[in-house]
């Protein structure tokens, strides 16, 4: 099985990012991605949808560092699907994306070329609150 995920969009917000215990960071943004189509009646449509994005740990610090509202950002990740109950008791769900690497293509419109750690968010370190292991496919 195969849960593979990859975006390229706009970040909706600055990555908010939380320091919880052992020093483990969470970083979470929005990434808005578009879509232009042609409708029935000949009209062209812009869709977008936004997506919930979660990153941890180093991924999460260099987020921080190099991630800002309006950049345009590659990501990788997976589909994580989530389910809880509230305080009023009623069920509740959110799809996220947790991104395993990321890259900045674009800052204010102009292409960020090469490779650097400042811009590349390729750390490939992950977080498993399920105890999952990564398979190398």
């Amino acid at each position: 099985m195969v849960n593979k995920v990859f975006l390229l969009g706009r970040l909706g917000k600055d990555p908010e990012v939380r320091y919880l215990e052992n020093n483990r960071a969470v970083a979470n943004f929005t990434l808005a991605t578009n879509e232009v189509f042609i409708d029935k009646s000949g009209n062209k449509v812009e869709q977008t949808d936004w997506h919930n994005i979660e990153m941890w740990d180093a991924l999460a610090r260099n987020a921080e560092k190099v991630l800002k509202k309006g950049r345009t950002v590659f990501i990788e990740g997976k589909i994580k699907n989530e389910t809880w109950t509230d305080k009023e008791g009623n069920k509740r769900s959110a799809v996220r994306i947790r991104a395993l690497q990321f890259q900045v293509v674009s800052s204010s419109g102009n292409a960020d070329h090469g490779n650097n750690h400042e811009k590349n968010g390729n750390v490939h370190e992950e977080h498993h609150p399920e105890g999952g292991e990564i398979l190398p496919f």
